[in-house]
């Protein structure tokens, strides 16, 4: 408007001083007059003069660079103090075992029999033989020659005393103890949720717990409580009482895998996490295979319940030798305890202070009065790709522990027939054993072929499994049928049995890499959220056991179909995922975000990669400025070298 009015007080005739208080000289403005200042000017003058409050000091790069600069100074895995430390995650593993398993020996539905009492000692009454065994862990055992009565009107459930026998070590376990068959079975079933939703909830909140208050506070409290809901759940007096208490004992029990898990990621350098990981897996299966033989031991399910519970007592010392997470410390800018506690490894590890070339120290020193900076999971809904990769892994987890079960029960035989073995314990070992070689398989495939493409290949394998299962075993089935085939049930039961084997060996080894995989790639800030999202998705899927058991294993077949349609959608998710192996963990949730996919095969000398690495990712939106920085681009000549209509 200022320049209007000059424009009307001059007449138009006289030409008008540009912007930069210069008129334009015959020559096209080269030899431009200076003049005053314009109003223009003025007001730019008024507004850049007003203080502008500078931004807040972003930390210091080498202290966010934990992998790079805080570890070597460490000394990495090589420090005394850092190994007894990872020892220390890998002892309670083993109690882990105890209780994931208990179920197996605590809740296993037994042959029992109707036993009435004559008088003079003699045999009277119905057997059943243990209907409920097929759905359960277990097979059945011959059924004992006892008589039937005469008459078939009387119901084999109207009795006032059962008598059982329990196969899996046990004299007395919770079933017999409250007889909980025939028309009270389905308590069973409730008491086997109980633990497994005790898992899915705590799993979910004390993740977010432990991102906010620390993985310390977490572990403690988590097996000060496991020592008073476990220890209770051994005085229950009656179902309703054990199945409360045991969601409870779920709740803490999954505080302490959570934390602990963790802490074993967030203790080693980036070419140790896997196998440490895999270790503390190998130790928590030696718990499941001890479990039958200290079942045999204690004879009684109270003692065994005791027993599992009371090795915790051990960790209360944890409150005292184990130190908070200093990776954590460190991303949450948490840096006077953070100081604190890297003199404790020093001292610790006898080392000398003067050895910190890159000056981790004095930089935390200039550092320490900022104050801490914590997040929670949901800052991750913001996110463009870190959400997308928690989800896809979230999924992953659900599908592989939800058709292990699938794959288990056509094992041992879904429907009211013999299962492959009729003894307990074999049925157990094989499960275990088929456990044991996945996890010996994942870890030279995950060696060489990295995270995402580990996973790839058993999910692809899981895929295979399921879909031949049940289109091939469907065709075979109705080929027997026919006279001239040459075919029987044998044939068909042969090929079930093998690709059940291969499809629970595989499914194992999805579930517990995603899990691995999620931890690495979700920043330290809110590990312990997406550990929690993601170990509750995999209770989910364990969910589905007990759900098909409560409905008699109806609707069976559907249930696999769905899981065998989720399998080839993550065949296609887990190609969108970045590859973790030999990274440095992502600290904050910016450094999540520059986790990238890269091509699952490494491109050819001299090929152009399609895409682009972590160093050429460049923010786009200046693109529509380059027409001004260059005079070179004519005017109807775009940015990015196409002719404007």
């Amino acid at each position: 408007m200022a320049i209007d009015r000059r424009r009307e007080a001059g007449g138009g005739g006289r030409p008008l001083p540009e912007e930069n208080g210069s008129v334009p000289g015959a020559a096209g403005g080269s030899a431009a007059t200076p003049l005053g200042p314009s109003p223009a000017n003025a007001i730019g003058a008024e507004i850049q003069a007003v203080p502008v409050p500078p931004p807040a000091a972003a930390c210091s790069p080498l202290l966010l660079d934990y992998d790079g600069s805080v570890l070597p100074f460490l000394g990495g895995l090589g420090g005394r103090y850092q190994r007894t430390l990872v020892l220390l995650t890998w002892v309670p593993a083993l109690f882990i075992g105890f209780s994931k398993f208990s179920d197996s020996f605590l809740l296993d539905q037994p042959d029992f029999w109707c036993r009435e009492a004559d008088g003079q000692g003699n045999w009277s009454g119905s057997l059943v033989t243990g209907h409920a065994n097929h759905s359960g862990n277990g097979s059945i055992f011959p059924t004992p020659g006892l008589p039937t009565p005469a008459g078939g009107n009387v119901s084999e459930c109207d009795c006032h005393e059962w008598h059982y026998r329990i196969r899996a070590g046990l004299v007395q376990n919770v079933v017999s103890k409250w007889d909980l068959v025939c028309d009270s079975a389905w308590k069973v079933h409730i008491a086997k949720f109980s633990l497994l939703v005790g898992l899915i909830f705590g799993h979910l909140i004390t993740g977010c717990i432990a991102d906010w208050v620390g993985r310390r506070p977490v572990l403690l409290f988590s097996v000060i409580f496991i020592l008073i809901f476990g220890l209770t759940v051994a005085l229950s007096v009656n179902v309703t009482m054990f199945s409360t208490l045991r969601f409870f004992e779920g709740f803490c029990l999954a505080g302490i895998v959570l934390s602990l898990y963790a802490l074993r990621i967030e203790l080693c350098p980036p070419g140790h996490r896997f196998m440490i990981t895999m270790v503390a897996s190998f130790i928590e299966m030696a718990g499941q295979f001890l479990m039958p033989g200290l079942a045999a031991l204690c004879r009684d399910w109270q003692v065994l319940q005791a027993v599992i519970i009371c090795p915790f007592l051990l960790m209360l010392l944890y409150w005292v030798i184990f130190p908070e997470s200093l990776r954590w410390l460190m991303a949450t800018q948490q840096f006077e305890a953070s100081k604190e506690l890297i003199l404790q490894f020093t001292h610790k590890n006898r080392m000398n202070t003067e050895s910190d070339i890159k000056g981790v120290v004095p930089e935390l020193e200039k550092e320490i009065a900022r104050r801490p900076k914590k997040v929670c999971i949901i800052k991750v809904v913001g996110t463009r790709n870190l959400w997308k990769n928690i989800v896809v892994l979230c999924v992953n987890s659900l599908t592989g522990y939800g058709i292990h079960h699938c794959f288990a029960k056509s094992m041992m035989g879904h429907e009211a027939k013999t299962a492959i073995t009729h003894n307990f314990y074999a049925d157990y070992y094989t499960m275990a054993g088929i456990a044991l070689a996945s996890c010996l398989a994942m870890c030279p495939v995950v060696g060489f072929l990295g995270r995402r493409g580990g996973l790839l290949l058993f999910m692809i394998l899981t895929a295979l499994a399921s879909l031949l299962q049940l289109g091939l075993l469907n065709l075979i089935g109705k080929y027997s049928q026919l006279p001239d085939s040459g075919m029987s049930d044998s044939v068909k039961d042969k090929f079930s049995t093998a690709f059940s084997i291969v499809g629970m060996f595989s499914s194992h080894a999805v579930g517990s890499l995603s899990v691995f995989f999620c931890a690495e790639i979700t920043p330290t800030v809110i590990r312990g959220g997406g550990l929690g999202l993601v170990l509750a998705s995999a209770g989910f899927g364990r969910l589905t056991a007990p759900i098909m058991e409560l409905h008699n294993q109806k609707g069976y077949f559907l249930h696999h179909v769905i899981f065998a349609c989720c399998t080839l959608i993550c065949i296609i998710c887990i190609l969108l995922l970045p590859e973790s192996k030999n990274q440095n963990l992502p600290e904050n949730i910016p450094d999540g975000e520059h986790y990238t996919r890269q091509p699952l095969l490494p491109h050819k000398k001299g090929e152009q990669p399609l895409l682009l690495t972590n160093s050429e990712l460049k923010d786009y939106s200046g693109l529509h400025d380059s027409a001004a920085v260059s005079d070179g681009i004519s005017e109807n000549t775009t940015a990015n070298g196409m002719k404007s209509m």
